[in-house]
């Protein structure tokens, strides 16, 4: 059994709730630009540290005035946007508890989360977010308010509190000890109803200490005149997001609110943003999207030719020969430079969760300018539990333990996690936490993984993943997938074979890619996905994909069949989670016949 810990760092001084972060910056740093935030007009406009404490003050007011009293939950069904921050804030101000909920979440889904944590109000963004509360409204009795951020919600709350003083907002405030509960996340939910992960004040400042300690070339430290920013894009109702915003606010870093991945690299290029955080579907995507745009100008035996250029740069590590380095720096004018200006032109670092990368794209982003820092951690440990740093790096792994965490492999490859960074236990079900925290405080992951000497984790699959075929031999979906869904035409897989003979997969294609790809292989521009699903040229092209990933295999947990669905799987759909993970029970019941076809 092989562990791996790293002291803790140092804390800021705040030894109450995440809320006083807002009230220090202003007193120490009354000027910084905490956010940048879009105007009427669409322009970035600057937030002061001492601007935002006044804004979360009112808020804090009204939330008070409106009978939310301390330990209250209040929950948060919204996108990324500037008011999900304000309305965090201003919730700890009150001595509240926020707990967000997702935008793709069913009335359902929001009926048990809001009424398992029961939530005294909710703040959603918009009237098709209402309408799904307003339907499950009758069973819900400890609901008293209901506040749309598009229809005014932020000046009816501060309206509401406008006869209230400002010592009740700072008597609630000091009130809040950092082992408090700070938020109550409620996850995914690959199967069973979601369980809500308890995170104290405490949680999130270990976790802000550790990884702003770690990745100190991207988060401004205290006292520093560097210039460090952010475009959060990701959902701030996802841990992942939540650890980000907070740990700008921690670092005084700014940040802004990227609501619509549609418009991203827009706001990117406009923002300017010096380091970004992502998930591997985004940069696939980014990868791909240039590539289709490379090709389709007559540009693609360049485009190509750059990309193995930097992937090989990127392998040298550093001893790169001169022809190499030449032919490098050749590329930089035609294409990196390029690729970064979309991203901002600022931007030498990245934050990637959520799944693996892949060597490849991790070379290539580095080979280009952008270092992609991979990390690991769950909603149960505050986000990242190890993560890469930029003096510290290993492509392929997702890096060493944080400060103040310890990490080990149980006898099983299971990997086991200690240290601040980790959650309290399930709100109202002590069964479920005693299942995955033990008597010494180690929390069960459920994830696979191996410790190389240095101590940088490698994530190798899902415990409970785990497939077993008619012959005995396990089979970990999580490496064949990942190698894969490299393919830029290849949306997702899903390897499936528990009970069977041999290993198969489920795949779905990604449709900006299947546009360009029509054109290469003269298919009629009208042709859907649904035409060619069975197409031999199609076929053909995804049988790359599926051999590439054999090869990162063993012959018996290869892939040898496949089939093409004619859709993609999306949150929407109810066939990934809100943080894009695979629901194999509702893709194997939805995709039941597909899957006997395999056998058949």
């Amino acid at each position: 059994m092989r562990e791996f810990a790293v002291p803790a760092v140092a804390k800021r001084d705040e030894a109450g709730g995440l809320a006083d972060l807002v009230y220090t910056n202003a007193k120490e740093d009354p000027n910084y630009v905490a956010f940048r935030r879009r105007s009427a007009a669409g322009d970035w406009t600057d937030v002061s540290a001492t601007a935002f404490l006044g804004e979360v003050v009112d808020v804090a007011k009204g939330l008070i005035a409106s009978g939310v009293g301390a330990g209250d939950r209040v929950a948060i069904l919204a996108a990324t946007r500037y008011e999900w921050t304000l309305l965090d804030f201003a919730i700890w101000a009150a001595g509240a508890v926020p707990v967000p909920i997702y935008v793709t979440s069913s009335a359902e889904q929001i009926q048990w989360i809001m009424s398992d944590s029961g939530a005294v109000a909710v703040i959603v963004e918009n009237a098709e977010h209402q309408s799904r509360v307003d339907s499950i409204r009758d069973a819900l009795p400890a609901l008293k308010n209901v506040w749309q951020i598009e229809d005014g919600a932020i000046d009816k709350i501060v309206a509401a509190g406008s006869d209230v003083e400002t010592a009740a907002v700072e008597e609630r405030r000091s009130g809040v000890k950092s082992e408090d509960v700070a938020t109550i996340i409620y996850t995914s939910g690959t199967t069973g109803q979601p369980k809500g992960c308890v995170l104290t004040h405490d949680n999130f400042f270990a976790e802000c200490a550790a990884a702003t300690d770690v990745l100190g070339p991207l988060f401004r430290g205290l006292g520093s005149t560097e210039d460090a920013a952010t475009l959060l894009f990701l959902p701030i109702a996802h841990v992942f997001g939540r650890m980000v915003q907070v740990g700008c606010v921690y670092a005084r870093a700014t940040m802004g609110h990227g609501p619509d991945v549609k418009k991203l690299l827009d706001d990117l290029a406009s923002f300017n943003p010096t380091f970004i955080l992502s998930v591997p579907y985004v940069l696939e995507k980014v990868y791909n999207g240039s590539r289709q745009k490379a090709h389709a100008a007559g540009k693609g035996k360049i485009f190509d030719a750059a990309a193995a250029t930097a992937i090989a740069f990127s392998e040298a590590e550093g001893k790169a020969g001169l022809g190499l380095k030449i032919k490098h720096a050749i590329f930089d004018k035609l294409v990196y430079s390029k690729l970064r200006a979309a991203l901002g032109g600022k931007a030498k670092y990245a934050i990637s969760g959520g799944a693996a990368l892949g060597l490849r794209l991790t070379h290539f982003y580095r080979g280009v300018g952008l270092t992609v820092l991979e990390g690991y951690g769950l909603t149960e440990t505050t986000a990242a539990s190890t993560v890469n740093a930029p003096t510290n790096f290993k492509a392929g792994t997702v890096g060493q333990p944080i400060p103040g965490t310890a990490v080990k492999i149980a006898e099983d490859g299971e990997v086991l996690i200690k240290g601040g960074v980790v959650f309290q236990g399930y709100w109202n079900n002590d069964a479920a936490t005693a299942e995955v925290i033990d008597a010494d405080g180690w929390f069960a992951s459920g994830d696979l993984g191996s410790l190389d000497d240095e101590g940088f984790l490698s994530i190798t699959g899902r415990k409970k993943e785990i497939l077993v075929t008619s012959g005995g031999k396990n089979v970990a979906p999580a490496v064949i997938e990942d190698r894969i869904a490299s393919h830029p035409l290849v949306a997702q897989a899903m390897v499936v074979g528990d009970g069977q003979k041999y290993i198969a997969a489920l795949i779905t294609v990604d449709p900006d890619y299947f546009t360009y790809w029509k054109t290469t292989v003269d298919k009629p521009a009208e042709a859907t996905l649904a035409d060619l699903v069975d197409d031999a040229d199609l076929v053909a092209e995804i049988q790359k994909a599926v051999d590439e990933g054999n090869q990162a295999v063993s012959k018996a947990e290869s892939v040898r069949k496949f089939r093409i669905l004619a859709t993609e799987f999306s949150p929407e759909t109810g066939h990934l989670t809100p943080s894009l993970k695979l629901k194999r029970r509702v893709i194997m019941k939805d995709f039941g016949a597909e899957v006997d076809s395999l056998y058949s």
